[in-house]
């Protein structure tokens, strides 16, 4: 009897021992996101969608510099693939939905970030952070109010980006006796004396087609001016007025001049086309400089020049980058290190001139800046500034959505009026 006693007793103690180190073991694998008991840091996954030359290479530039300051929290660069963020955007949302959110990701200031993360409760202010760094007198006060709702700031800019430019191959120009053009009438002139040449007069990569919407939104703000193009976001002037129709009708003579193969071509192929000469010109943000010179070897204002699109001298459609805080994250002090080196004057200054865009801060090294950055930095200043439908600043996904099906049905039909009242039912996205 004792026997079995003791035998009963030694079987139940080394159930409790088994218990004991299986708890251990899952209290090990349980340390998310945040640090864990053996004390290493938690990665630091910068999510975006700069894979693309001169991008790639200004994210690796902040990176490297982060890595520097913090050597001892690892950073993990979580890219994916796709212009304007078309792929990484979906990424993120699945992510984003299922409670698993990267410490920071890419964002466009305005709509795209007030409207979809911030109206979903997802992200912390960071209005703590921001008076720390004396940013509110750092940036432009147009630009905080495209990363704040509700009197709170939730991301932190690193760029200005700027929409309207129209890019031209200096040589193919000079060659055929053609000017720059900077109204429509100029272009159109420009564009038929180049055909006549056989030359593509303007190259289109609308593969994905958000580089239709740039185009378009681009002959919006020439045709309307600054003042009626922010209407459109705001309801006070319809898709289907006449001033829109007549932007249209503008817009598809626009597309009578661009390369056979455009839909089978993305931005980058467009602006090559630029650089090597088989087209003249091309519609593009100024990530296109980037390309220029860092995946060309391409000269600023040797080989490739540049103007505001046509009409819209004085204007200046403003793409900003910014980077936040998701909730929920175990490791929010860590990333608020991160995006106080993106947001530092040695940061920007790391990042910009290799992606091709300019600083979001006023005080930033102008010496750092080719040409081009010196000019844009400047008209930053002084133009009008107006967001971008195309990139996510003036209108909310759904209605970007829509726009970009229409944009794409229009470029392959051509037939104004219906796609002026898709462009009218979508709004009602915008209310």
């Amino acid at each position: 009897m004792q026997k079995r006693v003791w035998v009963i007793f030694t079987m139940i103690f080394a159930l409790i021992l088994s218990a004991c180190g299986s708890s251990d073991t899952a209290d090990e694998n349980a340390g998310g996101s945040g640090s864990s008991d053996s004390g290493e840091k938690a990665t630091l996954d910068i999510f975006s969608w700069w894979t693309g030359a001169g991008e790639e290479d200004g994210l690796k530039a902040l990176l490297a510099l982060f890595k520097e300051k913090h050597p001892d929290i690892p950073v993990e660069n979580a890219a994916v693939a796709g212009g304007a963020g078309t792929n990484a955007k979906a990424v993120l949302a699945s992510r984003m939905q299922g409670n698993d959110p990267p410490a920071t990701f890419q964002v466009h200031g305005g709509s795209e970030l007030n409207d979809s993360w911030v109206a979903a409760d997802k992200m912390e202010p960071l209005n703590d952070l921001y008076e720390q760094e004396s940013w509110n007198d750092k940036f432009p006060e147009e630009l905080i109010e495209l990363v704040s709702k509700d009197g709170n700031m939730y991301s932190v800019p690193v760029n200005i980006h700027r929409a309207n430019v129209l890019w031209y191959n200096k040589k193919v120009l000079d060659e055929n006796g053609v000017a720059p053009p900077t109204t429509f009438d100029e272009f159109f002139a420009a564009a038929d004396a180049l055909k006549e040449k056989g030359i593509t007069p303007l190259a289109l990569g609308d593969k994905e087609p958000w580089a239709a919407t740039h185009l378009f939104e681009t002959v919006l703000l020439g045709e309307l001016g600054a003042e009626e193009y922010n209407k459109l976001w705001t309801g006070d002037l319809a898709f289907d007025d006449a001033k829109v129709k007549a932007a249209a009708e503008t817009f598809k003579k626009m597309l009578s001049y661009v390369n056979e193969d455009h839909s089978s071509r993305n931005w980058q192929d467009a602006s090559q086309l630029v650089g090597n000469g088989e087209a003249a010109m091309n519609v593009m943000g100024d990530w296109a400089k980037g390309y220029f010179v860092n995946d060309l070897k391409l000269a600023v204002n040797e080989d490739f020049g540049y103007l505001p699109t046509p009409g819209t001298e004085g204007m200046f459609g403003v793409i900003t980058d910014t980077f936040g805080l998701p909730k929920g994250l175990d490791n929010g002090e860590d990333v608020k290190k991160f995006l106080s080196v993106l947001g530092s004057v040695e940061g920007q200054d790391a990042f910009n001139p290799l992606k091709g865009s300019i600083p979001a801060r006023i005080d930033a090294d102008v010496s750092k800046y080719d040409q081009y950055g010196k000019d844009t930095m400047e008209d930053f200043k002084s133009a009008t500034l107006v967001p971008s439908l195309a990139h996510g600043s003036a209108a909310p996904e759904g209605f970007l959505t829509k726009v970009n099906q229409a944009v794409n049905i229009f470029v392959t039909q051509g037939d104004v009026e219906q796609f002026t009242g898709a462009l009218q039912s979508a709004a009602a996205e915008l209310k």
